[in-house]
């Protein structure tokens, strides 16, 4: 049986191992990636830590646990003992993530170290099917979705909000009056990461590109005005995302759903995206 010691902050030294672990299954490490293929493993740059766990057997160099703990805990790898020793090294200091995500078997036996001490959850979502689109999308994308310009901001932010609202069930304004995610929003806009229809100066549909590592881009916040649902933009809009990381960008299209929604799981396969994995996700 395969043992580990506890886990430790992983150092530049780490990166090979580090790669090689993220490497073995892109779609699932994408917003892992993202940071370390842009920040190294250096905390202050990375925003966050990198935490693994070593197996006392098995091949030299290997990791047997990886765990990024930032805004987000992502346990990406581990077996129990593993899952363990980063519940201890999480519970040595004060609970700054606002949410466990990320592969569901992981988040879920993570979460059972934890909640002793950090729950009530306000919620967890145990099912959200990993979704990935590895050539063009199967029905047109539409037209009038485009890149949303700078300028633009004051115009996007509030179907972010409402989209922010609708989904994690809190409203991103509290504690800041909405400072920093307004600075999130912007931030993807300038970045040309944010997508939207716009009608009559309204957005009617939004969509992101919240994660963007070398060979994959995770597609989140997408949103239809309510008025407007029911006709095919939210297919159209994501069809039209998805298209741009395809050829414009040259990645495979991701995204995760909760397995509740039906309308949007219906929508996603029509599109021609398929299931590859499983998230889960605890909120606080």
């Amino acid at each position: 049986m395969l043992r580990v010691a506890g886990a430790r902050l992983l150092e530049d030294k780490d990166y090979p191992a580090v790669r090689a672990v993220l490497a073995a299954d892109p779609v699932v490490s994408c917003m892992v990636s993202a940071r370390v293929e842009v920040a190294g493993l250096d905390p202050w740059r990375l925003g966050g830590e990198l935490w693994g766990a070593d197996g006392r057997t098995g091949r030299a160099g290997a990791l047997h646990g990886l765990c990024f703990s930032g805004p987000n805990l992502i346990p990406l790898r581990g077996n129990p003992a593993a899952l363990r020793s980063f519940a201890d090294r999480a519970l040595r200091r004060q609970r700054t993530c606002s949410s466990l995500v990320g592969p569901s078997e992981q988040v879920l036996g993570l979460w059972d170290e934890l909640a002793g001490e950090w729950g009530p959850a306000r919620e967890i979502r145990h099912d959200q099917p990993l979704m990935a689109l590895e050539q063009l999308p199967t029905v047109p994308g539409d037209r009038d979705v485009r890149p949303v310009r700078p300028d633009e901001l004051d115009r996007y932010l509030p179907a972010a909000i409402a989209m922010f609202i609708e989904e994690v069930g809190v409203d991103p304004r509290i504690g800041d009056g909405g400072a920093s995610y307004r600075a999130r929003v912007a931030e993807l806009i300038a970045g040309g990461r944010a997508f939207a229809r716009f009608e009559n100066g309204e957005v009617v549909f939004k969509a992101e590109i919240g994660a963007l590592s070398e060979t994959v881009g995770q597609i989140q916040g997408v949103w239809v005005h309510p008025d407007k649902r029911g006709h095919g933009l939210g297919s159209a809009g994501t069809a039209a995302v998805a298209t741009r990381l395809a050829r414009g960008m040259g990645r495979v299209a991701s995204l995760y759903v909760n397995s509740f929604n039906a309308p949007a799981l219906a929508a996603y396969r029509k599109i021609g995206f398929r299931q590859v994995g499983r998230y889960a996700t605890v909120l606080f």
